[in-house]
């Protein structure tokens, strides 16, 4: 299947978050390497090292890593997975809704990362107003990028993505919301009513609905 486009663009939420002075960050999902150029300017000491499931997108990524390959992260030989560490911050930037078990992934790295290390994640959100308009009207249609991303694996919502991390050993830091595109005015108080009719918080329900992706910062708990 066909992967997700590539792009250059700087997720600036999740660089904001990465720790300063890492020994040695592992990207998953490194694309064309936009993070790694981003921090690595700043952190000149810091070995970076990028991994990508599409071996074009490493070979871009490559100049600007410490060193980048292609690889399924989830398929790796045990050798080549270990090789990843010490490491002190793992980041997924759009990343685990691709897998097939990130729990497990999540458990793997949780037992092997320093004890001062960081794990960081941004996550789509399956609760956002769009899926749930596209639900309501049957219009779930797959497409090359974005919330219907037809290579994603797993679907998330705020709570689900909690509990994944915190059931694989995790303690979440902090969570921000990325908020975009807005909906029309209509939208918003039809899913509080929606999620007042099912015994739940309106209110909750609506900041949960305008939430686009969740950037998580971790740590072993």
């Amino acid at each position: 299947m066909k992967q997700t486009p590539a792009h250059s663009a700087v997720n600036y939420d999740l660089l904001n978050l990465m720790p300063k002075g890492c020994r040695r960050v592992v990207e998953i999902g490194c694309s064309y390497g936009a993070l790694a150029k981003a921090y690595c300017a700043d952190n000149e000491n810091t070995e970076y090292i990028g991994v990508d499931i599409d071996p074009e997108y490493a070979e871009v990524a490559e100049s600007h890593c410490t060193r980048a390959f292609a690889g399924n992260i989830e398929e790796l030989e045990p050798a080549d997975f270990d090789s990843l560490f010490p490491s002190d911050c793992w980041v997924f930037g759009d990343c685990l809704e691709h897998l097939k078990d990130p729990w497990t992934l999540l458990k793997q790295i949780r037992n092997k990362i320093d004890p001062d290390g960081w794990l960081l994640a941004c996550i789509p959100n399956a609760q956002n107003w769009d899926v749930q308009m596209r639900l309501a009207t049957g219009q779930f249609f797959y497409e090359d990028s974005g919330l219907l991303d037809r290579t994603h694996i797993r679907w998330f919502t705020r709570i689900t993505m909690i509990d994944m991390f915190q059931s694989t050993g995790w303690k979440i830091e902090s969570c921000l919301r990325r908020n975009f595109p807005s909906p029309a005015e209509q939208i918003l108080p039809t899913i509080a009513a929606m999620a007042q009719a099912a015994g739940f918080d309106p209110e909750t329900a609506i900041q949960d609905a305008i939430t686009f992706q969740y950037v998580f910062k971790v740590k072993p708990a």
